[in-house]
């Protein structure tokens, strides 16, 4: 249980370090910005559903 706090806290870690990767390559290549603006949408995007997903199932066992 305690890995999987890890690992949902690794997808934000992810998130930022794409958000800093596209920052760095706007003025460049935009195409990859743009891939790189929807990897860090979908680690967010991840990180939630990860979360509830996991809470849920955590709920379920406590009943």
């Amino acid at each position: 249980m305690k890995i999987q706090k890890i690992f949902h806290y690794a997808y934000i870690i992810f998130a930022v370090l794409f958000v800093y990767d596209a920052i760095t390559k706007w003025s460049d290549n935009r195409n990859g910005a743009y891939m790189s603006l929807v990897f860090a949408a979908l680690a967010t995007f991840m990180f939630f559903f990860r979360k509830r997903f996991s809470k849920k199932f955590e709920d379920r066992n406590n009943q």
